[in-house]
């Protein structure tokens, strides 16, 4: 069988390690592999240079799927939020993987609502928020759902229990990381001076205070960063702010499960699937209430830590790919 990834990313097989990748990058490529692993004849069509051959693995330039030639033949595509490619392929079987939010709008002014509308399309989305919010218009064959998966990397050998009153916002989104900080700095810096409040993917933030000030209160900025970056980070840290707004999965809380951080949010959006109260999370309903949390969890003792690090792992272990994967091997089948 004859499998078409197609990823219309910036990235190629060789960077297999790119420390940059984002995630529906990661997602693409570590599920080529693994099928590939199971036997299939897997193509990744991303925005590359050059053909790259692997054992049962092809890398493809998009810019050849557009030529004659042997890459055109598949018997599955399964496309990264875009539609379009189907028109090329007439007789293949389709599969829309939808990671994002598509409203009619969006896929009117993206010009994607042709491409689904005429095509017997079957579409596998990351969460039961996201499927819920996708209207029904567009006639869809079949919709599933299949959660998002951890990368090998963020699989944990063994827990670290020791951990330093370090909060992490890594979300590259802003909305309420003004009140956030704000919230930092009237609640937490006062009381709490050693405790630090770590922002990644994000390099500033327009608003009243300066970079000094922020750092003054132990707000640091560290914009993008490797994934084993991150790793380092959450090992020692206590909790990851993951407010909840926008997201249609939300992998970062879930890496910051696997590493044995307690997710603090207001459970929106996909955060509602992946938020067990009081176990690897905790949702608060307020910025004020985001303040007692912290200040709970700074305090708390090592025993109710331990538990929260040992919940969260679990949690995050029902995410891995040997997990996932049979549910996309009963699909292709």
């Amino acid at each position: 069988m004859k499998i078409l990834f197609y990823c219309p990313f910036r990235f190629d097989s060789s960077l297999y390690n790119n420390k940059f990748l984002g995630g529906i990058e990661t997602l693409n490529r570590d599920l080529s592999i693994n099928l590939a692993k199971k036997g299939y004849k897997v193509y990744l069509a991303t925005l590359c240079k050059k053909i790259q051959a692997h054992k049962n693995f092809v890398n493809l330039p998009i810019s050849s799927l557009n030529k004659k030639c042997e890459y055109q033949n598949f018997d599955f595509i399964i496309s990264s939020n875009d539609p379009t490619i189907f028109n090329k392929f007439k007789k293949s079987k389709k599969i829309l993987w939808m990671h994002n939010k598509l409203t009619i709008e969006k896929a009117l002014r993206k010009k994607k609502l042709f491409s689904i509308l005429r095509n017997d399309i079957s579409t596998v989305f990351v969460s039961k928020y996201l499927k819920n919010i996708t209207t029904d218009l567009f006639l869809f064959k079949k919709k599933i759902i299949i959660p998002n998966f951890l990368s090998d990397i963020f699989n944990q050998n063994k827990p670290i229990y020791k951990r330093k009153p370090i909060f992490v916002w890594s979300v590259q989104r802003q909305k309420g990381l003004n009140e956030s900080i704000e919230m930092w700095i009237k609640h937490i810096n006062p009381i709490n001076k050693s405790a630090k409040f770590f922002i990644f993917g994000i390099d500033k933030l327009d608003n009243k205070f300066s970079k000094n000030y922020l750092q003054s209160k132990n707000i640091h900025f560290f914009g993008k960063v490797s994934k084993k970056k991150l790793i380092d980070v959450y090992n020692k840290s206590t909790a990851m702010i993951c407010l909840g707004y926008d997201e249609t999965f939300c992998l970062n809380a879930l890496e910051a499960n696997s590493c044995g951080l307690t997710v603090l949010s207001f459970g929106k959006t996909a955060l509602d699937e992946l938020i067990i109260n009081n176990f690897n999370g905790f949702r608060i309903n307020t910025y004020q209430e985001l303040a007692k949390k912290i200040h709970f969890l700074i305090n708390s003792k090592n025993k109710e830590k331990t538990t929260l690090i040992k919940n969260s792992i679990k949690f995050s272990s029902k995410f891995t790919l040997n997990k996932i994967l049979p549910y996309w091997l009963k699909l292709l089948k």
